[in-house]
């Protein structure tokens, strides 16, 4: 153990101490959950990152949401119907809820949360998400009313993004749109009880909850363990019951605990390298289908991922609903530099590749992909970004002219389940930075067509046949290169039961306990 770990170790114990979770001094209804990162806010609609939307699903519910397998089901709604021209979509709910405060959860509660998200003056992060609903009605106390401004096929699977909570309307009206993020008052399981940004965020059970007989733990502490190996220590100490990810290197020593249980579960979280197709020497194809060709994808599972990957077979992972399976794109660096030759530069070229994380798993798949391209005569400078770097230098880039992004190092998961958030905000020429995350640039009329055709149909066949259309155009275009679709590796207390990692690399707690 180095002396860097045993001092993120000893801070880990000391907050753990003050946060007053201690496993030994509680009873065993207290559990700890050990993450990666810190939390950016307890607000869902103006978070960006999964970890902060998993958190809230303590203390908030939304009117879908998504099972341990992430299949779609109501949560406050009963049931929903959509009109003929797909523009309205009526919503009927349950009755007998109350938020955390006392309020009643009602139409009017939905309408309250939904209007704050939707009015542009909140700049709220998740605007983008919702922007299309033109007007929420409170039908009665308890039917919704939403009226989109244009037809939108996949809009109940956008009130299940993990965004999408409803608000207690008197929490907001108290503390407003900025500071209800200090004070969360939901429906959930668990009220919120306190956030320390660096040590923890704890909530507590809360007895008025709506599901008779649930939670079936008294509290539970989230504490952000940045270090891959203190993450994995605190389990073998004891101090937490649920850690994720689980560094791949760790999973071996963490087997061979007798108490402790490692899982690798499937995900749709892809990882690729964005290319910006709007400058040289990446406007060219036959440079964008080099780089895919000059990556032994299989290699870098092993080296980076310890296994704990698949190679990406297509533009979307398996498990997104309408996801086409196309690859995975073959290793073959002898026609990468056939085809570097080809578009002009038979001695490569030098560029940058910047990654969007800077945790130990990112150096080692940029560092890869340095060692693999520098093979075939691409010259790399890499940089793992920090994230304020990330915000300014890639997503908050005003002009495709002259963003330095070049190559870029990322990640997506369609929180949504469906391709539409698999899709748009990556490849469609709406979603250049700052509005969205197409960090490659890319533009090409097939694609946006597809897009925007699939949002206006309720059938399923024409949806699957757009969207298939639209991903052959993008395995073609190679915008990226695509690299692997991710294992979730966590590791629990075997007397922890109830608690998932689900495939978007969120959780469900919703039957956590402890036997």
């Amino acid at each position: 153990m180095t002396s860097q770990h045993r001092s993120a170790l000893s801070r880990f114990a000391v907050a753990l101490a003050m946060g007053g979770t201690a496993l030994a001094a509680h009873a065993a209804k207290d559990i700890t959950v050990a993450v990666a990162s810190t939390f950016t806010t307890t607000d869902p609609y103006d978070a960006n990152d999964t970890l902060s939307q998993a958190v809230a699903k303590s203390f908030y519910q939304g009117l879908y949401g998504f099972d341990k397998d992430m299949k779609m089901v109501p949560v406050l709604a009963e049931s929903h119907t959509a009109s003929k021209d797909g523009l309205v979509y009526t919503v009927k709910l349950k009755s007998g809820i109350k938020f955390h405060d006392g309020t009643p959860f009602n139409a009017e509660a939905v309408k309250v949360t939904f209007d704050r998200v939707t009015n542009p003056d909140n700049k709220l992060k998740r605007y983008n998400l919702y922007k299309n609903i033109v007007k929420t009605e409170a039908v009665d106390a308890t039917t919704v009313r939403f009226t989109l401004k244009e037809p939108f096929s996949p809009f109940i699977n956008t009130l299940a993004h993990p965004s999408g909570v409803i608000i207690s309307p008197a929490a907001l009206a108290q503390y407003g749109s900025k500071g209800i993020a200090q004070h969360p008052v939901g429906t959930g399981p668990f009220k919120f009880v306190e956030w320390k940004a660096t040590d923890y965020l704890k909530v507590e059970k809360f007895d008025g909850y709506w599901k008779k007989g649930f939670p079936k733990v008294d509290s539970i502490t989230w504490r952000p363990v940045v270090d891959n190996n203190t993450r994995a220590a605190v389990m073998q100490t004891n101090e937490a019951h649920f850690a994720f990810p689980v560094p791949p290197e760790a999973v071996e020593t963490l087997t061979k605990k007798p108490s402790l249980e490692v899982t690798a579960s499937p995900s749709i979280i892809q990882r690729y390298l964005s290319m910006n197709t709007q400058q040289k020497p990446f406007d060219n194809v036959k440079v964008r289908e080099a780089i895919n060709y000059a990556i032994n994808k299989d290699a870098l599972i092993k080296v980076a991922f310890s296994g704990y990957a698949i190679p990406a077979e297509g533009a979307l992972p398996q498990g997104v609903e309408y996801a086409a399976k196309l690859g995975p794109w073959p290793y073959n660096p002898a026609k990468a530099r056939e085809l570097l030759k080809e578009a002009g530069y038979p001695n490569g070229f030098e560029t940058t590749l910047w990654s969007a994380y800077n945790h130990t798993t990112a150096q080692k798949v940029i560092q890869f992909v340095q060692q693999q391209l520098g093979q075939v005569g691409i010259k790399l400078q890499v940089q793992a970004l920090e994230a304020g770097q990330r915000v300014e230098r890639v997503e908050s880039a005003q002009d495709p002219a002259t963003a330095p992004v070049r190559m870029y190092y990322v990640g997506w998961s369609s929180s949504t389940g469906e391709a539409d958030w698999a899709l748009r905000p990556l490849l469609s020429s709406e979603s250049f930075p700052p509005k969205l995350f197409n960090t490659a640039y890319y533009k090409n009329a097939v694609v946006d067509d597809a897009i925007a055709k699939s949002l206006v149909t309720t059938d399923k066949a024409e949806k699957a046949k757009l969207y298939t259309e639209a991903q052959k155009q993008i395995w073609k275009d190679a915008p990226w290169a695509f690299l692997v679709t991710e294992r979730l590796v966590s590791v629990r207390a075997r007397n922890l039961a109830g608690f998932y990692v689900i495939p978007d690399g969120s959780f469900n707690f919703d039957d956590v306990e402890l036997k």
